[in-house]
């Protein structure tokens, strides 16, 4: 499908940053994958899988703990189960779940728990609302513990059933899965991390709902070039089109707020805010996820590319400005596109 077509001086500059990130961050090493117009631009893989001797290097078989950018397919099996008629995202949360936090869910929809604008908290344990659904936006938890449950329940699939069945089976994706934590394989990068990280978990949960999904930098650009593509492959609309549009177009209730602005999970460009992940240079519409092993996920299709880049360090080392990175990691691939393009 894809052909490959050397023009990796073109993306120089982001193999730079990229590599430069790695080091600032204490990665063992990293990936980055470009597709642009339809070709395999950029495809490195350097370091090793961890910092022991007997490591192995990173190479394209290599999978890398994904963290926060598994939305990309929670957000698909929403998409999914929305276009087929399971569940309308205006559709009120207590619809679904059941238990003791209903007071908690009054007002808040599956839209609210898809854009970040639900409200919902957890604190000292217990689930609170912290401003009314739908008037702020801020970046918690609890909406993709219930997002997954939601899709189960209605779908009678877990999100990772439904990605396999509708994708990953069908374009024979081999390094693209939930992977048990207590049982990582010889192609798992592993995760090099701060011991006393708050935020570490682990789980050997693989129904999609858990935090240990790893992938190849390859598949994961093809996971985005798939959305690139409005769910074309090769010549055939594998995917309804209108899954893609749901998915990595704006959803958040009212985008008129100075909020991020989110599809499907999606960060998705609208205008620059202080608090925007995606560069200033990014056009608008252009969607993009980030893990807090620092991975990436960038789609612009007003350039025509999809940009990934893979590292496998959890958080981030002292002193390092995730914001200002992630922010120029787009901003130095859009440039390197607009020159490729003739328009710089």
């Amino acid at each position: 499908m894809l052909l490959k077509n050397d023009e990796t001086n073109l993306f120089e500059d982001v193999h730079a940053h990229v590599k430069e990130s790695a080091e600032e961050l204490g990665s063992s090493g990293g990936a980055l994958f470009i597709i642009h117009n339809d070709k395999i631009v950029t495809e490195s893989y350097f370091g090793k899988q961890s910092h022991s001797k007997l490591a192995r290097d990173v190479q394209a078989d290599t999978q890398f703990h994904i963290a926060s950018v598994r939305k990309a397919y929670i957000g698909f099996a929403a998409a999914y189960a929305a276009y087929n008629g399971y569940f309308s995202i205006d559709d009120p949360i207590r619809q679904y779940v059941k238990d003791s936090h209903l007071s908690s869910y009054e007002g808040v929809t599956i839209r609210h728990l898809l854009t970040h604008t639900h409200g919902l908290r957890i604190v000292d344990g217990k689930l609170i609302s912290e401003y009314k659904p739908g008037e702020s936006w801020a970046y918690r938890g609890p909406s993709i513990d219930l997002l997954t449950t939601i899709i189960q329940k209605t779908t009678g699939q877990s999100v990772a059933e439904i990605v396999k069945e509708q994708v990953f089976e069908p374009l024979g994706f081999q390094s693209s899965e939930w992977i048990k934590m207590s049982q990582p394989h010889s192609k798992t990068a592993g995760i090099i991390r701060d011991a006393d990280n708050p935020f570490w978990t682990e789980t050997d949960v693989v129904d999609g709902s858990g935090m240990n999904m790893y992938v190849s930098a390859k598949e994961l650009a093809l996971w985005g070039y798939l959305h690139l593509k409005e769910g074309k492959w090769e010549g055939r609309q594998l995917v309804p089109k209108e899954i893609i549009q749901m998915a990595s177009s704006i959803q958040t209730p009212n985008p008129r707020l100075p909020i991020q602005t989110n599809g499907f999970l999606w960060f998705v460009k609208d205008s620059n805010h202080n608090f925007n992940q995606i560069g200033n240079k990014v056009p608008k519409g252009s969607y993009q996820l980030l893990g807090y092993t620092n991975v990436a996920l960038l789609v612009i299709p007003e350039e025509n590319i999809v940009a990934v880049r893979m590292f496998n360090r959890y958080g981030s080392s002292e002193g390092f400005d995730y914001l200002t990175n992630i922010r120029a990691f787009g901003d130095i691939v859009y440039e390197c596109s607009t020159k490729k393009n003739g328009r710089k």
